[in-house]
């Protein structure tokens, strides 16, 4: 068989200093969610279709085109996960989580959308979510909202990104928008572009997303949904924004936003960035109180948002954060000595919680301490022959003063942990 096999289309490769970004963002998430109470769970990536059906709607894109859809060995239709609420709330559900209980919950992990790949946009992307499930009120909400404010932060990107959030009101404040909506566009049908039109009699929601600029001119004249909203979304959502006035979180009112899942209601947001060129959205959720109940169990209120791990890593590369530089660099003469060279950098690892890396392999001292230099490490630690001989180790400062010491085998772990003020 010739020629090589490669990487399907739409899958990437993650190359470790591409890595280091994903990591940085689950790591960060990791920290901020726990000093908010939220429980990390895992979630399978294969769920049952209907749940998808059910739950984000047949007549929405990514149930309609987009999923990854197959019969396994028993006829059943299996689904590999486009996006995480649905298999979360499956998942309380089935547990007997949500019954007099409040659950907050995250998870992260690849979702699958079978979309068009280009610059932020994967057929298999990285998703962190958070659903907090049991409380009605805008108070969870705003917390949330606070929460992702806190993590960008953490990661260094608050002036990259902003907050634009909006209230779709209840089921039949809604309902009663879209029959407006459609009224208005079916008399104006055929200025509107291709997409919308076919939304017309499946998603019409969704127009309200539409990039057309003609579209969006007409949408100015139509219906707006804030008119049609019932008077406890209302209050919901002016509470929700005095919490964010009185935690100055700015943001702004998008009466635009819908989201592209059937099953949200009430507050709906998305932290949006220029940076990215069309993939503008990095973080979008909202309120879904009917999704436990459609599976068939008790009615009960939920908010939840997800994040895209691969466009906040981007965004992180753009910043060219510095790659996590080992601490000390261990070279070594010879087999005894590169014997030596890693029971030592354990026992650092161990004692003092250095990060430690081993030149393994054969190389003269001059070539190592190249790679040394290079790796970013702070000190080099050197193990030739005349060291070998005295019991010592040469330890060098790589990074300031270029001075170099020896020190004994016993005295390492203290002078390496005072050096790095462990």
């Amino acid at each position: 068989m010739s020629g090589s096999i490669k990487a399907i289309r739409g899958m990437q490769d993650l190359l470790p200093q591409k890595k280091r970004y994903y990591r940085q963002v689950e790591d960060a998430a990791r920290h901020i969610f726990a000093r908010h109470g939220y429980e990390e769970v895992g979630l399978p990536l294969l769920e049952s279709t209907p749940l998808f059906k059910r739950l984000v709607g047949e007549a929405t894109d990514i149930v309609e085109k987009e999923m990854y859809t197959f019969d396994d060995r028993n006829g059943d239709s299996m689904t590999l996960r486009p996006e995480g609420t649905a298999g979360l709330v499956r998942f309380v559900n089935e547990h007997g989580l949500a019954f007099n209980q409040t659950q907050k919950l995250w998870y992260a992990g690849p979702m699958f959308r079978y979309e068009r790949p280009q610059k932020g946009r994967y057929r298999q992307f990285e998703q962190i979510g958070v659903e907090c499930v049991g409380i009605p009120g805008p108070d969870v909400d705003a917390e949330l909202l606070l929460m992702c404010a806190a993590l960008w932060r953490r990661l260094g990107i608050e002036s990259m990104v902003r907050l634009e959030l909006n209230s779709i009101g209840d089921v039949a404040s809604r309902q009663a928008y879209i029959e407006a909506l459609v009224n208005y566009l079916s008399d104006r049908r055929e200025a509107l572009d291709e997409d919308s039109q076919r939304r017309l009699t499946t998603n019409p929601l969704r127009i309200l997303d539409s990039k057309s600029a003609t579209t969006q001119a007409i949408l100015d004249d139509g219906p707006q949904i804030e008119s049609y909203l019932d008077a406890d979304s209302t209050d919901h959502f002016e509470a929700l924004c005095a919490i964010l006035d009185a935690a100055e979180v700015p943001y702004t009112v998008n009466r635009r936003i819908v989201r592209g899942l059937d099953y949200y209601n009430r507050t709906v947001f998305e932290w949006v960035t220029d940076e990215l060129g069309a993939q503008g959205t990095v973080c979008g959720g909202g309120r879904y109180d009917a999704l436990i109940g459609q599976l068939g169990g008790r009615d009960t209120p939920g908010v939840g948002f997800a994040m895209g791990v691969d466009r906040l890593a981007l965004m992180l590369e753009q910043l060219e954060s510095p790659a996590e530089a080992p601490d000390l660099y261990a070279l070594s003469v010879g087999e005894s000595a590169r014997t030596l060279a890693l029971t030592l950098a354990d026992r650092l690892r161990q004692a003092v919680g250095a990060r430690v890396i081993v030149h393994l392999g054969s190389g003269k001292l001059k070539a190592q301490m190249k790679k040394a230099d290079a790796s970013g490490a702070r000190f080099a630690l050197i193990i030739g022959e005349d060291e070998l001989a005295a019991g010592e180790v040469s330890l060098r400062d790589l990074r300031e003063t270029g001075e170099q010491q020896r020190v004994k085998f016993g005295d390492l772990n203290a002078i390496v942990a005072e050096r790095l003020g462990h």
